[in-house]
């Protein structure tokens, strides 16, 4: 049976033994640190003569080997140029290739140019060790216009990650462990959080590990393919009639479709004025109200007609 003094002394030792495994954690990680870069100062130490290659002496004289970076571990991508003579069936030659290499099609994009002659864009992965093969096969397809190729060595980066992968997992199991050992709730919250820290930056770095394990093992291909503008047989660069006549009737052509289209677009704009007119006669003209006719203007009065002149006595006389 416990004691009223009992549980405090309880909870004061699972503190002691919770700090006690947290401070031999923290040794722990300095001893691997500290012995890393003892070990990184041994390996960067001259070889004795007639050591095997790849071996260093270690203090006690016992040779050990040395880190060893990861073969072949290289990103390898080119961009490839061709013109072809005809699109679809060098992009069928090209996926052939790319698949008889055990690799796979990408993204794809096929357009147009005003011409009509048609461009494609597609993006292969083939395996690194057929790399070459495919390269060749590829290039036989066309006529090379343009080529870029890169290869980027990431070993380094790879011995990296993996030992980093390594350390955060064995991070992992000692927080794990301390969880088994906590009795305090405080304490498992505590941990809880680390441990969900530190499982994150371990997806993060399997992640890494996995994004160059994909592009170490697979090359990137990016095709580009054109047709060829059609050239004339008898090989003589001067237009004549027959090219003339060709080249005014897709003026004409283009012209017509040109008219097509403007009078398209303005068929919506004159239905709607024809009824607006059609509205304002039939509907809206009828209810105004009618102006008053204008009355006849008044004629000015005509001339007034002249008074004989009075004969006088003479001209009465000549006239008897």
């Amino acid at each position: 049976m416990r004691t009223p003094h009992t549980a405090p002394r309880l909870r004061t030792l699972a503190g002691v033994l919770l700090a006690a495994s947290l401070a031999l954690a923290g040794c722990g990680g300095a001893d691997d640190a500290s012995g890393g870069s003892a070990k990184a100062a041994s390996d960067s130490r001259p070889e004795p003569a007639g050591a095997p290659r790849g071996t260093a002496a270690r203090g006690n004289g016992t040779p050990h080997a040395t880190p060893v970076l990861a073969p072949g571990s290289v990103i390898r991508t080119v961009s490839l140029t061709l013109e072809v003579k005809d699109v679809a069936k060098a992009l069928a030659a090209a996926r052939t290739t790319a698949e008889e290499a055990g690799g796979f099609v990408g993204d794809e994009t096929t357009s147009r140019d005003a011409g009509g002659h048609e461009h494609t864009r597609v993006v292969l992965r083939v395996p690194t060790e057929r790399y070459d093969e495919a390269l060749t096969g590829l290039q036989g397809t066309g006529r090379l216009v343009g080529r870029t190729a890169k290869a980027v060595d990431v070993s380094e980066q790879v011995v990296d990650v993996d030992s980093r992968i390594r350390s955060q997992r064995a991070s992992v199991d000692r927080v794990r462990a301390l969880m088994d050992k906590a009795t305090k709730l405080s304490d498992v919250v505590a941990l809880e959080g680390e441990l969900s820290s530190r499982q994150a930056d371990l997806e993060a770095l399997l992640a890494r590990q996995a994004s160059l394990k994909d592009r170490t093992s697979l090359a990137t291909v990016t095709l580009s393919l054109s047709e060829t503008p059609v050239r004339q047989a008898s090989g003589d660069d001067a237009p004549g009639f027959t090219d003339a006549l060709a080249g005014g009737w897709h003026v004409f052509v283009g012209m017509l479709r040109w008219i097509a289209l403007a009078l398209g677009a303005a068929l919506p704009f004159a239905v709607l004025a024809a009824l607006l007119v059609l509205l304002w006669l039939r509907v809206v003209r009828p209810r105004l109200p009618r102006r008053a006719e204008p009355v006849p203007a008044v004629g000015a009065p005509g001339a007034l007609p002249s008074a004989r002149p009075v004969p006088d006595a003479a001209e009465e006389a000549g006239r008897d």
